[in-house]
C-alpha cells in the first residue's frame, strides 16, 4: 500500500516534537506508535508490539545492542584498571591547552578509521577526561568524536562502510579505483573534517549552543551538561602503563580484521585480552574482573532501551515507505549537472529521516546509478554524491546508532549533540551543495 504523505508524519513527529522537548526516548515511542497506526489501522496495538518483534530479531539490531554492552564492559575495565588515566598522562605530555587537546582528539579520530563504533569507543574513552581537565565542555568533544565517525569512514577505502560502498557499487561494474577517484569529490565528510579542525584550533569561532557551553564551563559550570565537575575516575584507581589502553585496542583491531570485519568478535578479544593482562599484573582479581564486566554492561541499559526504540522506529519507517516516496519525488526529469547535488540532498534527507546509512547504499543506487549512467554524468561524483549524504545523515540524525555510541561514550545525550554541532553540520551541508553544483557543470 501506499500510504504517500501520510508516511512523513512519524519522522515529523519525531524531528519537532524532540527538538521542542528534548526528551528523546519520549518522542521515539511516540512516533513508532503513531506509524502502528498508520500501518495497522485498529490492530494497531498488536502490531506495533510486532514491530517490537521485528526490530529485535533483526541481526543489524542485534549487532548493534552487544557492540553497546561490549563497549560499556570494555569502558569500565579500562577506566578501573588505571588504563584509561595511563593513556591520559601520555598524551598530557604533548597536550598541554585546550586547542592541542582538540587537535589530538581529531587526529585519533583519523587513525582508528576501521569502524564508526570502534571510532567512538576509542576516542572518547581516551581523550574525554583529558577533555574535562582543560576546562572543554563534552559537547565538543562530543563534536569531534562524532566526526571521526562516518566521515572518515567513508574516505578510508578500507573501512567497513566503504567495503560495503565498493560491493555494491561494483554490481554496476565500478570498480574499487573508481571509489578511490570519488574520495576527492567526498565534499561533506572532507568539510567536515576540516569544519571540526578549525574549531579545536580556535580559527573558527563557536556559535549557538557551542559558544553556550564554552560560556557555562569558564563560569566555573560542569564540562558534562547537567553533571558535575567530579571526575569519572575514582580517587583509588591509580594510573598504569598506558600499554593496557593499547594493547586490548590493538587486539581489539587485529581480531576484527581477522574475522571479516566483525567488531563483535574484535570486541570479545580485547575483553580476553584484559582479563589476562590486568589480572596478570594483580590490578584486579579473576571475581573483581567479571564484576566491573557485568557492571560495564548494565551501565549501557538505559542507552540500548533508547536504542531498541529507535530500531522501531526505522522499521516503522521501512514498513510504511518513506524512503520509497521520498525518493519517488526523483522520477522527474533531472538535469545531468544537477544530478550529483540532487543525489546528495536526497541521500542526505533519506538518512537523516530513516536513521538507515551504509545499508541505505543498497536502496539509493538503483536510483542513481541507472541514472547517472543514461545522463553520461561522472561515476565519481556520484559514488562521492551518496557517500558524502549517507555520512551526513550519520552525524546528524539524532536517533542515529553513531550519535549513540557517542552519547555513550561522552555522556552528551542526542538532541544536546545535535543542537550543539547543528551550525557547524549545516554549515557543511551548504558549502557541499554549492561545490556538487560546481563540479557537476565542470565535470
Amino acid at each position: 500500500m501506499n500510504y504517500g504523505f501520510l508516511s512523513c508524519i512519524p519522522i515529523l513527529v519525531l524531528i519537532i516534537g524532540a527538538v521542542m522537548t528534548r526528551k528523546m526516548p519520549h518522542m521515539l515511542m511516540l512516533a513508532s506508535f503513531i506509524g502502528a497506526i498508520i500501518l495497522y489501522g485498529k490492530d494497531f496495538f498488536s502490531g506495533w508490539i510486532n514491530v517490537m518483534y521485528a526490530a529485535l530479531a533483526n541481526g543489524s539490531d542485534q549487532y548493534i545492542l552487544l557492540i553497546l554492552v561490549c563497549s560499556g564492559a570494555m569502558i569500565r575495565l579500562l577506566e578501573k584498571s588505571g588504563a584509561m588515566l595511563g593513556f591520559r598522562n601520555m598524551i598530557s605530555k604533548y597536550a598541554k591547552d585546550e586547542h592541542r587537546v582538540m587537535f589530538f582528539t581529531w587526529v585519533l579520530g583519523i587513525i582508528v578509521f576501521i569502524d564508526d563504533y570502534l571510532n567512538a569507543l576509542a576516542v572518547s574513552s581516551a581523550m574525554r577526561g583529558l577533555s574535562d581537565e582543560h576546562k572543554i565542555p563534552r559537547e565538543h568533544l562530543a563534536y569531534t568524536v562524532n566526526v571521526g565517525g562516518a566521515c572518515v569512514c567513508v574516505l578510508i577505502p578500507f573501512s567497513s562502510w566503504a567495503a560495503f560502498g565498493i560491493g555494491t557499487f561494483g554490481e554496476y561494474g565500478w570498480t574499487f579505483s573508481d571509489y578511490v577517484h570519488a574520495i576527492p569529490f567526498m565534499f561533506y565528510p572532507i568539510v567536515a573534517l576540516l569544519i571540526c579542525l578549525l574549531l579545536g584550533l580556535g580559527v573558527i569561532p563557536k556559535a549557538g549552543d557551542m559558544k553556550k557551553a564554552y560560556d557555562r564551563v569558564r563560569n566555573g559550570g560542569p564540562a558534562l551538561p547537567d553533571g558535575d565537575n567530579q571526575d569519572e575516575l575514582s580517587s583509588d584507581v591509580r594510573p598504569t602503563t598506558p600499554l593496557n589502553f593499547l594493547i586490548p585496542m590493538v587486539a581489539l583491531v587485529i581480531a576484527m580484521l581477522y574475522f571479516d570485519s566483525d567488531l563483535i568478535h574484535g570486541m570479545l578479544v580485547a575483553l580476553l585480552a584484559q582479563g589476562i593482562m590486568y589480572i596478570a599484573q594483580r590490578i584486579m582479581t579473576l571475581g573483581e574482573f567479571m564484576e566491573n564486566v557485568l557492571e560495564g554492561a548494565y551501565s549501557m541499559a538505559s542507552v540500548c532501551f533508547v536504542v531498541v526504540l529507535s530500531f522501531m522506529m526505522n522499521t516503522v519507517n521501512a514498513e510504511i515507505g518513506f524512503s520509497d516516496y521520498v525518493i519517488s519525488i526523483l522520477n522527474g526529469v533531472v538535469p545531468a549537472a544537477l544530478l550529483p547535488v540532487i543525489a546528495f540532498i536526497m541521500v542526505a534527507l533519506v538518512a537523516f529521516a530513516t536513521g538507515s546509512f551504509w545499508p541505505l547504499i543498497v536502496i539509493v543506487s538503483p536510483i542513481f546509478v541507472p541514472m547517472a549512467l543514461s545522463l553520461d554524468v561522472s561515476a565519481w561524483l556520484i559514488i562521492a554524491a551518496m557517500m558524502s549524504g549517507i555520512a551526513f545523515g550519520s552525524q546528524c540524525c539524532m536517533y542515529s546508532d553513531a550519535v549513540f555510541m557517542t552519547a555513550a561514550g561522552t555522556g552528551v545525550d542526542n538532541v544536546t549533540q545535535i543542537r550543539a554541532i547543528g551550525p557547524y553540520i549545516l554549515s557543511g551541508f551548504v558549502i557541499s551543495c554549492a561545490l556538487f553544483i560546481l563540479f557537476g557543470f565542470i565535470i
